[in-house]
């Protein structure tokens, strides 16, 4: 069974997101925050499996949260941001924060509970589609905002290749297609880039793809 933590500072979406994940089989509720502090405190307390994180909250925001959380010793639970993506600017800092992925509000149900068990199993919820989707939005930000490059070392040239295109948002598949290489290959290339670079999942690689200059998103 899954245990998750909800936390919002709005008690109707926890209300919402408790009844949708008290009629699935495999998930159950350990608990409710209406706040970044208290999402730390219960969080360490109940040792969920998944957080579901609002970014914008009084006081302790979601980012701080997630830090926190991620950062904690032992075996910390994965953190799902909750975000209202069109005029999120925050999303991009939750993940460098330590976030496995995000759901948008306005996702379908069904969407949501496939979500949790992704992020619990150990996958990041980052489909090529919301990759790309991300990478536009980074590109939106001022020039000044932007992070600096920093260099991507010790991987081999057909490692960066692989990079560069999961920082682009291709699937496994389309890496595979692009490079002329298998499925497989492409996957144990990836295990390797996140070994070598010491990245916690696929998120991570994104980010370090676009802070490394690798990919370079066209200005919208």
């Amino acid at each position: 069974m899954t245990r998750v933590l909800l936390t919002d500072d709005q008690p109707l979406i926890r209300h919402g997101l408790r009844v949708l994940i008290a009629d699935h089989p495999r998930l159950e509720v350990a608990g409710e925050a209406g706040n970044g502090e208290e999402a730390v405190r219960l969080a360490a307390q109940l040792a969920p499996d998944v957080v579901m994180m609002d970014i914008r909250m009084p006081g302790m925001d979601g980012i701080e949260a997630t830090r926190r959380i991620t950062a904690s010793s032992g075996t910390p639970p994965k953190v799902l941001v909750l975000t209202t993506f069109d005029d999120d600017e925050y999303v991009y800092g939750a993940l460098r924060a330590g976030a496995s992925g995000f759901l948008v509000k306005d996702m379908d149900m069904d969407q949501i509970l496939t979500a949790i068990e992704i992020v619990a199993a150990g996958d990041a919820l980052i489909a090529p589609s919301v990759t790309r989707r991300l990478i536009a939005e980074f590109a939106a930000r001022p020039a000044a905002a932007q992070p600096p490059p920093r260099s991507v070392e010790g991987i081999t040239a057909r490692e960066e290749e692989v990079l560069t295109l999961v920082g682009g948002g291709l699937s496994n598949a389309e890496i595979a297609a692009r490079l002329h290489i298998s499925v497989a290959t492409a996957k144990a290339h990836i295990g390797r880039l996140l070994t070598k670079l010491d990245a916690r999942d696929r998120v991570q690689l994104v980010i370090m793809a676009y802070e490394s200059g690798l990919v370079t998103p066209p200005r919208v």
